[in-house]
């Protein structure tokens, strides 16, 4: 084991920083992991941007991360083991006494970290988990196809199965970048009538390879009227934090169709109590998942023959793939890729 490691932090708001630092040994719940790839996510922006309530610098942001283990603690349980790949998203591990935990939400864990925020991610050669974060990855995935998905493609297929469409239903997915771009995968496989909604023509062609059945240009078609001839939606998956658009699209929903939220915008949705009552139509947010599901959505990822599109930099270009990321030039997701990776 190296004594020291490369990580690129947030050591003042908006800088990310190549920084060496200490290896430590994994405390009696934890693993260290000897990472290969990290995503880049939008999430990422609130502890580079030093916006998030409560954040602590310096601070290692990432939670898309894939690697190996090289040391583990005293309480680690024997299905993890040296040398194995696994995963770290969003959540960083349940802590197994809350009232969710022992009613097996551990999605809903209230005590457990968030990766890149309240606690060190994968910008880095190096990073400690708790076990119960950690997420098994199949040998047919590369480092870095996998890493997007552990957020990203947990986030869309959750989502989606969760969402109660079924085969044929008309299912929407509005905007189509990092999360969108892998929700429209995920829902033709699953076998649904999926209408594409992003803005702009250029997209188009992207949109119908990806697997929607329909693209609407929301800047120059009526989108709600296309969506109403076509019954309305059942579903309406929405991966943008533009709350005024997401608000918008709720008449398009079918009755008892379900809007469902993935991208988190700052402000409020506007939906008229009528547009709920009339119909039984649904809003209703989701969050990633737990490590046995961030392990279905790559098992069905190998088996439907779903991958990210991704572009793959250095850790040391964190920077430049941070703003690339953030200014939407990506298509469609940033990898980070250690040079301790071969």
């Amino acid at each position: 084991m190296h004594k020291t490691y490369k990580a690129m932090q947030v050591t003042r708001p908006g800088l990310l920083e190549l920084v060496e630092r200490i290896t430590t040994e994994p405390n009696p719940d934890e693993v260290l992991i000897k990472v290969e790839a990290c995503g880049i996510c939008g999430a990422d922006i609130g502890a580079i941007e030093g916006i998030e309530n409560g954040l602590v610098l310096p601070r290692v942001p990432g939670h898309e991360v894939v690697g190996r283990i090289i040391a583990t603690g005293i309480n680690t349980p024997s299905i993890w083991k040296l040398g194995q790949r696994v995963g770290v998203g969003r959540l960083g591990g349940h802590c197994n006494e809350c009232t969710q935990c022992r009613r097996g939400q551990f999605q809903l864990c209230q005590n457990q970290p968030v990766i890149g925020s309240s606690q060190d991610g994968g910008y880095a050669e190096m990073m400690l988990a708790r076990h119960t974060a950690l997420v098994s990855i199949p040998q047919e995935l590369s480092s870095e196809e996998a890493a997007p998905l552990l957020c990203a493609g947990i986030a869309t297929f959750n989502a989606l199965k969760k969402s109660g469409a079924q085969a044929g239903d008309v299912v929407a997915v509005q905007g189509i970048g990092g999360l969108g771009h892998l929700a429209l995968q995920y829902a033709r496989k699953m076998g649904f009538n999926v209408i594409a909604i992003g803005r702009g023509s250029d997209i188009a062609d992207d949109a119908i390879a990806l697997g929607a059945h329909i693209y609407i240009d929301a800047d120059q078609e009526d989108t709600i009227s296309m969506l109403k001839n076509m019954g309305g939606a059942q579903v309406i998956i929405s991966t943008i934090t533009n709350s005024a658009a997401v608000s918008a699209l709720f008449p398009a929903l079918a009755p008892q169709g379900k809007l469902i939220v993935v991208g988190v915008g700052k402000d409020p949705l506007s939906i008229f109590p009528g547009q709920l009552v009339v119909g039984e139509r649904m809003a209703q947010g989701t969050i990633t998942g737990t490590p046995y599901e961030s392990e279905r959505t790559l098992g069905f990822s190998v088996l439907a023959d779903i991958r990210p599109k991704i572009e793959t930099m250095s850790l040391e270009k964190a920077n430049e793939a941070y703003h690339k990321m953030k200014s939407g030039e990506a298509r469609f997701r940033m990898v980070l890729i250690m040079n301790n990776h071969h």
